[in-house]
């Protein structure tokens, strides 16, 4: 005798099925974000720790934090390195409605004079140029948040669950690319502000002000202008550091002609 009742139904998942247009909004949120909240266990007490943090990416999109040795949080993800970071800010109306992302992570301490601790202060401070001041402090250290998987919410009804290959850009050669990305960076900001300030405004409708190309990676470019970010996205990854030339001034050609 079958005791199920036959007209019940299995609960519908808010889960949505996973595609590109997931993974591109979980990426933009990330690279993206200024700050967000990083949540730890509590090395004393077991109880789960929230704080604000400043955020930054690596070339691969992985978030990268700076924090004080004395802080409650580097204290607790020194002790327990599974962590999670949410990061979205929300814009007008109801809070509720605007994207964000919370990665499950596990912190990743970065060797002070490592080839890696430069690749990230370098990307953080053009991310953040005021930590200038402390960045170099010896109770300051890097983390490199590596995330294992992510819940994408993407406004009311958007729900997704997202694992560690949707977040991250492939990079195949790391210190190449880091290689081209400090001197690409540095030669757009001093040569090419007219074309930097075309991508902020017209390829991605930012505001009209002082923007300045802070980092790029193998799927596109960040552009900071004081507080205000904009992402702008090439239209396919590239697989190599001399494909980025190309694609800077077919960008740059494109936005002149409207």
């Amino acid at each position: 005798m079958n005791t199920k009742d036959e007209g019940a139904q299995e609960p519908k998942s808010v889960i949505r099925p996973t595609d590109d247009q997931a993974r591109r909004m979980a990426k933009g949120l990330v690279r993206s974000a200024r700050f967000g909240a990083l949540a730890a266990i509590e090395t004393d007490t077991g109880h789960p720790l929230a704080s604000r943090v400043a955020v930054a990416t690596d070339l691969d999109g992985a978030p990268v934090v700076l924090t004080s040795l004395l802080s409650g949080h580097t204290s607790a993800i020194r002790n327990n390195p599974f962590c999670s970071l949410l990061v979205g800010e929300p814009g007008k109306g109801d809070p509720l409605a605007h994207p964000r992302v919370s990665l499950l992570c596990s912190a990743v301490p970065i060797e002070r004079g490592s080839s890696t601790h430069e690749r990230l202060k370098r990307r953080y401070l053009a991310r953040h140029p005021k930590a200038e001041l402390y960045v170099d402090f010896g109770d300051f250290a890097f983390f490199r948040l590596e995330a294992s998987r992510a819940s994408l919410n993407g406004g009311f009804g958007k729900a997704f669950e997202l694992q560690h290959e949707d977040l991250l850009a492939r990079v195949d050669d790391l210190e190449s690319w880091s290689e081209m990305e400090a001197g690409a960076v540095s030669h757009m900001n001093e040569d090419h502000r007219d074309a930097v300030k075309l991508y902020a405004e017209v390829l991605c409708g930012g505001e009209s002000a002082n923007w300045r190309l802070a980092c790029l990676d193998p799927e596109g470019i960040d552009l900071a202008s004081g507080d205000r970010v904009e992402r702008l996205w090439f239209a396919e990854p590239l697989s190599k550091p001399s494909d980025v030339r190309p694609t800077l001034v077919a960008l740059a050609l494109q936005a002149r002609n409207g």
